[in-house]
């Protein structure tokens, strides 16, 4: 009987896992389509600025480039770690939360590459995001802040990430943060652990009153 719970435990964090893979690929492939496309109308904006030149029009390449400013602001990469795949989650989580009204703090630099695997380093920073957004969407829009922190410390990939709650400080439950999302959620968390766990790294949840944070350390040698 315990086996089979554990096999269909098993089922459902691997199905979890390909839904959340699929989710971030299409986030970013979004995002990248928005970057191809500002790319390929680049000539176009070169010639209407020559013609605009040409004509002595100083004023209506002034306003163009401020068009085009704005154009590219939605497009642009609001973070750049220097690891390719953690810009492409980080980058899609961000304009995810901004649609939501959500503001969020990063700073982070990390190694083009890393000793885990980008599979990973997806479902850890894709799923500690997630939980971010779904707690900060039960605050007011002026309480809501999700700051995230990382780097390389030693040999050691830092990963930390901090949200206000509209929740008191939580209880633990068997050594575990019970999750907020109700039955049939929390797959999530359970995931991180078992990659943590598996890479041999370190992880701890704190919870206070009105914020929550969770750090990971991971060896990267």
């Amino acid at each position: 009987m315990l086996k089979l719970f554990s096999r269909l435990l098993d089922h459902r964090i691997e199905a979890y896992q390909r839904e959340l893979i699929e989710t971030h690929y299409k986030e970013v492939d979004n995002m990248y389509r928005q970057m191809r496309g500002w790319r390929h109308d680049y000539r176009g904006h070169i010639q209407t600025m020559k013609v605009l030149a040409a004509q002595g029009d100083l004023e209506g390449i002034r306003v163009y480039l401020d068009q085009l400013d704005t154009d590219l602001n939605t497009v642009d990469l609001a973070v750049k770690t220097g690891n390719a795949m953690a810009d492409a989650i980080l980058n899609s989580k961000i304009s995810l939360a901004k649609s939501r009204n959500i503001p969020v703090q990063i700073d982070a630099h990390i190694p083009v590459r890393l000793k885990m695997s980008e599979l990973d380093l997806c479902c850890i920073l894709g799923n500690l995001f997630d939980n971010a957004m779904d707690a900060s969407a039960a605050l007011p829009e002026a309480e809501r802040l999700i700051r995230v922190y990382m780097d390389m410390k030693g040999t050691q990939l830092y990963i930390s990430f901090t949200n206000f709650t509209a929740s008191q400080k939580q209880t633990k439950l068997a050594g575990r943060f019970a999750t907020t999302k109700g039955a049939g959620h929390g797959f999530g968390l359970v995931r991180i652990d078992a990659i943590v766990e598996k890479l041999d790294g370190y992880l701890s949840r704190n919870s206070e009153d009105g914020a929550f944070t969770t750090e990971i350390l991971i060896p990267q040698m």
